[in-house]
């Protein structure tokens, strides 16, 4: 990737997608964008005619319908088809225009549910899914494994023609930081119990409710520090065999979690743990050591990456 490479960056208004953005634009001016109204992309023949036009040379796939655990347990159904859709989409007009290579994001939610610790790669497939975000879990497989059959393809023939364009897929943790979604219907644990305590500190609440009884364990991982793996891995990365995580091979306890916010923030109310809600799995910690030994390791650390996203988060409201 070189100063007048053509880029595109689908799910630049996202949370990873506007951090990766913001990032690239720094160094390279090349980059097309386009918002949903601009480029639906659960349309196939509209997103190849616009590659077609653009002759992009990478594509980094950012682009997905998010959510938290409730918004996933609601709408299991809508989470699978339009990821599926916009996937399906994405990789066919790469494909067929020959797009030089392709980063595909996927999430931690594709391993089975309370398997061995840290989760490695080869894990997938050999257990059943956390349930309570199985549509988009299902719609994530399937773009690593699409991604993962196109690389196997490589130099042979294909659809009549001479394929080339390779995948680069990564699977990282939890995914914290500045542009996350606040929304406490559609927020992950992070962005939640930051916006509770901050505007309990604000607004002097009494208690603030936490579901789960806080034992629940994660990985998280600062976006910037995504962002900068996923140009990484485009930079330095021929392709991939299946998939690699990313993360910081860390993880801590809600509960810890909770307390940490709470030294960020100066909370001083009750905390309640709501044991009737449902916490995902009890751990999930990733085994990052393939692509720390292929040269890329994350740099934030989880006190600073919370600092960061509290101001960030209290900017928004000023």
């Amino acid at each position: 990737m070189n100063k007048k490479s053509k880029i595109y960056i689908a799910g630049h208004t996202g949370f990873v997608g506007g951090s990766l953005y913001r990032m690239l634009t720094k160094n390279y001016k090349n980059i097309s964008v386009y918002t949903r109204a601009e480029l639906d992309l659960t349309e196939p023949q509209r997103v190849l005619e616009v590659f077609e036009k653009k002759k992009f040379d990478y594509v980094f796939m950012c682009a997905a319908k998010c959510g938290g655990l409730q918004a996933n347990l609601e709408d299991p159904y809508g989470f699978l088809l339009t990821n599926l859709e916009i996937q399906n989409s994405l990789i066919e007009a790469s494909i067929k225009t020959k797009v030089k290579k392709v980063l595909f994001l996927g999430s931690s939610c594709i391993y089975p549910k309370d398997f061995k610790q840290p989760l490695k790669e080869e894990y997938l497939f050999q257990a059943p899914v956390e349930p309570t975000n199985e549509g988009y879990a299902l719609a994530k497989i399937a773009g690593l494994k699409l991604c993962e059959y196109a690389n196997r393809l490589y130099g042979k023939e294909f659809h009549g023609d001479i394929y080339k364009t390779k995948f680069v897929s990564l699977m990282p943790c939890n995914v914290y930081g500045a542009g996350d979604d606040f929304d406490l219907h559609n927020s992950h644990v992070m962005a939640a119990l930051i916006r509770k305590f901050v505007d309990a500190k604000k607004n002097d609440l009494p208690k603030v409710a936490v579901w789960g009884d806080g034992t629940s364990r994660r990985e998280f991982l600062y976006v910037e520090d995504l962002a900068d793996a996923m140009v990484w891995s485009i930079k330095n990365l021929d392709k991939t065999e299946r998939f690699l995580n990313v993360g910081t091979g860390f993880d801590v306890s809600i509960k810890d979690l909770v307390a940490l916010i709470i030294k960020k923030t100066g909370y001083s109310g009750t905390i309640e743990f709501d044991t009737s809600k449902p916490t995902g799995m009890k751990k999930k910690c990733l085994d990052v050591s393939k692509i720390n030994n292929l040269g890329w390791k994350a740099k934030t650390e989880l006190e600073s990456g919370i600092e960061k996203t509290i101001e960030y988060y209290r900017g928004l409201n000023e």
